[in-house]
């Protein structure tokens, strides 16, 4: 049969097409993998972020993203903290720690601070050697608060001292809103905020078992927003801890976009680190039997509000109808708390390790395949987390907005699961099923984002370039609010 001219060109000419597009389909997707997808890594997206931005304050970012010099500062602060407790020891809260690694990073800086809060009640108070760190005691309220009256008193006499304060910074509530007004110059960093603790009442109803009396939590939080949507205002400068609360300071507390700053918790990348020698001693001292594959791990307050009775059912159940899970999971708790005595009931796969000091912490978190933090309070950004990240550890968490909005953002670094015990269970048993090989790879993915967000350098230089902006002088020359990469 004769060909048809038309039809064999027609055809020539429809494979033609289809080639190009497929050539076209395939640079496309070159060009998004490079620029939007999986292969398009952290350090990139904050490059192009870092090239898009001029005045940092309307930076809508963490600004632990950016790149600030490491060189001297180009001026030395006068910074006054009001902070209602300054830690003591392994007995420190996420706000109390936040205090001690930025003001302490600051001090080393070079930067005045002056310190105004409370006096120990049955413990010494630390000593360091830097005489630019200044310490201003004050007995507390009988609800162990700062008395308002009497530091704001220390406060002024400092302020008129030498020269006037630069920067004031309160951690949370630590300097109310009835001090704070009028005050320019000042930031207040929020560890925990009434809207953020609505998830947490509804959970905790959610686990309430039918014996217990149903509170009124829910509606006295509701309440307790409304009065914070009034109030924060007061107050300059906010800086949020996630990027979760950065967004609901914005959008719901309606503070403008301007004066709300996210600036992620960091932690001491020198303590905090791999060291694999250090983690087989650890595991030596605290008996950890060698034939146990997989060692998970949990550091804190052992208390209900941290998760650990959903905690405790779940690895009850499991060890009890499991036994391979059994023969080959070993379970480290560190911390004290009223949970302790009862994970102890477990038996031999769990070992109950007390509380430990910061020393001790890192290497703890050396000796385990996987941390794990079940909390049930949706409030700031567990340091315990980016502890165990920057150690090497993938991570495994509650599915709060704070947790995955900045922490476990995707499963190269870790797990989340719902606050119902078959969530938890069936995530315990998908670590169980990758594996020791597994985790390693996902704990090295936590450790790269660690080292790129969550240091406490990245961090103290942060809070430096903002404080340094909130005092800067546009009459001497001064534009600490515009942002360039820096040379070195």
């Amino acid at each position: 049969m004769a060909k048809d001219p038309v039809a064999g060109f027609s055809f020539r000419r429809l494979c033609s097409i289809v080639s190009v597009l497929c050539a076209w389909s395939s640079i496309s997707f070159i060009y998004w993998c490079h620029r939007y997808g999986p292969c398009y890594s952290l350090y990139q997206k904050m490059e192009q972020k870092q090239s898009q931005i001029s005045e940092l304050l309307s930076f809508p970012s963490a600004w632990n993203q950016l790149a600030f010099s490491s060189n001297p500062p180009p001026k030395l602060l006068k910074i006054a903290l009001f902070v209602k407790k300054w830690p003591h020891r392994s007995q420190a809260g996420g706000l109390e720690r936040h205090a001690l690694t930025l003001h302490l990073a600051l001090a080393k800086r070079g930067h005045e601070l002056h310190i105004f809060t409370t006096s120990p009640s049955n413990s010494s108070f630390p000593r360091y050697p830097l005489n630019n760190l200044c310490f201003h005691l004050s007995k507390p309220t009988a609800s162990g608060y700062l008395d308002q009256a009497l530091v704001w008193k220390l406060f002024q006499t400092q302020n008129s001292t030498g020269r006037p304060f630069d920067v004031i910074h309160t951690e949370s509530v630590g300097l109310l809103h009835t001090r704070s007004r009028n005050q320019t110059n000042l930031a207040v960093t929020w560890h925990g905020i009434a809207y953020e603790t609505i998830h947490s009442d509804i959970i905790q109803e959610l686990l309430r078992s039918p014996e217990e009396p149903q509170g009124n939590a829910l509606a006295e939080r509701v309440t307790k927003v409304v009065e914070e949507v009034r109030f924060f205002p007061s107050y300059a400068h906010h800086v949020a801890t996630s990027d979760h609360v950065g967004d609901v300071l914005k959008r719901i507390y309606m503070i403008p976009d301007e004066r709300v700053h996210i600036i992620l918790n960091g932690v001491d990348e020198e303590v905090f680190k791999p060291d694999i020698v250090k983690g087989k001693d650890f595991k030596k001292k605290f008996g950890v039997p060698e034939s146990k594959t997989l060692v998970l791990g949990m550091a804190g307050r052992l208390v209900k509000d941290k998760g650990h009775p959903l905690m405790f059912e779940a690895l009850k159940q499991m060890l009890s109808e499991n036994e391979a899970f059994r023969q080959s999971v070993v379970v480290l708790v560190a911390g004290n708390g009223p949970w302790g005595a009862r994970y102890r009931d477990l038996g031999s796969n769990v070992l109950v390790l007390g509380p430990l000091e910061q020393a001790q912490l890192a290497d703890f978190y050396n000796a385990i395949d996987i941390f794990m933090n079940p909390t049930l309070r949706a409030q700031g950004l567990d340091h315990t987390l980016l502890e165990a990240m920057l150690s090497g550890k993938p991570v495994m968490a509650t599915r709060l907005a704070s947790i995955t909005g900045s922490v476990v953002v995707g499963r190269e670094v870790g797990y989340t699961f719902s606050p119902t015990i078959a969530s938890l269970k069936k995530t315990l048993y998908r670590v169980w099923d990758d594996g020791r090989g597994d985790l390693k790879q996902k704990g090295q993915a936590a450790r790269q984002r660690g080292l790129q967000l969550f240091t406490a350098t990245k961090m103290a230089a942060a809070y430096e370039r903002l404080f340094l902006c909130l005092s800067n002088d546009e009459k001497n020359g001064e534009n600490f609010c515009q942002y360039q990469t820096p040379l070195h």
